[in-house]
């Protein structure tokens, strides 16, 4: 016995119509609204923002853009870019908000040295530990939150006097 194709074609047409029709019954109760919601925990409101059906998004700042020192550094600095350490850490706070404190004879001698191989791509680093690996252990990191500045400080080494 030979089934031909004309008997099949009732059961796809009606298969193709139950699909489209799936497919094609989205109402507006089906699609959530972008809407706030709260949460309470431990006495501390929290406010989420859905923006899809299982994606929820607390509305506050990440820790990087609370303090700035904080926030992550992950970039290759251009070897044309960055000769010695004062060039590369000019380049690394160039968006940070943060700049680098200037006419200082001791700080003259950081800024002149030449830029090792292995710091041509930092991170991902937090900005401090950024700026501190770039200065290396003879320095200490100061940062003026008001000004905004990033200073160093000699470290006294081994048999030194402390000034």
């Amino acid at each position: 016995m030979l089934i031909r194709p004309q008997f099949y074609r009732p059961f796809i047409g009606a298969l193709a119509a139950v699909l489209v029709g799936a497919c094609a019954s989205t109402t507006e109760e089906t699609a959530p609204p972008i809407t706030p919601a709260s949460a309470q925990t431990g006495g501390d409101a929290r406010v989420f923002l859905r923006q899809s059906r299982y994606t929820l998004v607390e509305l506050r700042p990440d820790a990087g853009q609370q303090n700035l020192q904080r926030q992550i550094i992950d970039l290759r600095i251009p070897a044309t870019a960055a000769t010695t350490v004062g060039d590369a850490m000019r380049y690394v706070l160039r968006h940070s908000g943060y700049q680098l404190c200037a006419n200082d004879p001791v700080l003259a001698t950081l800024w002149g040295l030449p830029l090792p191989a292995a710091h041509l791509q930092l991170g991902p680093l937090p900005l401090n530990q950024t700026l501190q690996l770039l200065a290396g252990n003879a320095w200490r990191l100061s940062v003026d939150e008001r000004e905004r500045r990033v200073c160093f400080i000699a470290v006294p080494l081994n048999g030194e006097a402390r000034p």
